[in-house]
């Protein structure tokens, strides 16, 4: 097993948030789960920039944090589904608000982008 020569201090809350919520996809895979696309494909498709396999990895983070629920039918070829859990809802106020902020600044973002582009 790897241990980090640096221990984490998750004692900041940042650092916490980050822990669990940090990570390429997850914010908008909550968002996916929150709005009705429960199943990975349909998340992946939902998120075109994404890997199929890096969304099956912050679907499992995110299950190993307790952040969702893993739902699977017996059936073939097998399905499973996510939902999100009431301390995985906690976060969804805060992802609204961080939704709000990239929506009124999104004007700024893209223009830089393009700067960047150039």
């Amino acid at each position: 097993m790897y241990t980090k020569k640096i221990e984490e201090d998750l004692n900041c809350g940042i650092r916490v948030a980050m822990k669990v919520f940090g990570g390429k996809w997850k914010l908008c895979i909550l968002e996916a789960i929150n709005n009705g696309i429960v199943r990975p494909v349909e998340i992946h498709k939902n998120i075109p920039n994404s890997t199929l396999r890096v969304i099956e990895m912050q679907l499992a983070e995110l299950l190993f944090f307790g952040v969702i629920d893993k739902c699977s039918e017996d059936v073939y070829p097998k399905k499973s589904e996510y939902e999100i859990t009431p301390f995985g809802r906690t976060i969804l106020p805060i992802l609204s608000q961080i939704d709000v902020w990239g929506v009124t600044h999104s004007a700024l973002v893209k223009e830089k982008q393009q700067e960047l582009e150039v």
